[in-house]
């Protein structure tokens, strides 16, 4: 749905405007979006990239999978239509994020590709980087700290990502992470250095 339901509303415009935070903080907003299966390595990759920029200095906040549903989406299953729906709230709340001139993080599965090119699509180019923690099934299976795919494996948990639900794979990502090769480290210093190449931290030039 692209229009809202209810009638008669206008957007409200602030004073105090995003380029006005952006050059107040130095930095601009952006999101950063992490994809992948579960345990792939998006919630430990989006903590230690926000430490490393909150030691910068900059203003950053993650939406965790987990943490968004235990309150805005409470009301939400696993089934596409819940995992659409789950997305897209998250989407636009990314969206004011960066309207305020946050760093935010996601840390969501979104599993389907026209999910995240939808979210994609609610900013500015060069302000959604996706990044895509891609690791081998039987890797994550091995991790598996939530012992959520021994579950679904068992048939406990259905439609699950991976095994009885599909993933499309991103087909150009900015940030593509091996997290099965690579260490934790390695996989932030990538990151960063694409934040540094597209000069989100640093204000834009004239702000």
């Amino acid at each position: 749905m692209n229009r809202p339901k209810s009638e008669n509303i206008t957007w409200s415009e602030a004073i105090v405007s995003r380029e006005d935070r952006e050059r107040r903080q130095g930095h601009r907003g952006a999101v950063l979006w992490f994809t992948g299966l579960s345990s792939s390595g998006k919630s430990t990759l989006a903590r230690l990239v926000e430490k490393q920029l909150f030691e910068r200095g900059c203003r950053t906040y993650i939406l965790d999978g987990d943490n968004v549903r235990h309150g805005l989406n409470r009301d939400l299953g696993f089934s596409p239509a819940d995992r659409e729906e789950n997305i897209r709230r998250i989407g636009e709340v990314a969206k004011l994020f960066v309207d305020a001139g946050v760093i935010v993080l996601t840390a969501f599965i979104s599993p389907y590709r026209a999910d995240r090119d939808r979210n994609r699509a609610l900013l500015p180019a060069g302000e959604f980087v996706e990044i895509w923690c891609r690791c081998a099934v039987e890797e994550c299976e091995r991790r598996d700290p939530k012992g959520l795919y021994k579950k679904a494996r068992a048939g406990l948990i259905p439609e699950f990502t991976g095994i009885s639900a599909p993933y499309e794979e991103p087909l150009a990502a900015e940030v593509v992470l091996d997290t099965d090769q690579l260490s934790p480290h390695a996989c932030v210093q990538r990151i960063l250095d694409e934040l540094e190449e597209r000069l989100i931290l640093g204000a834009p030039a004239g702000k």
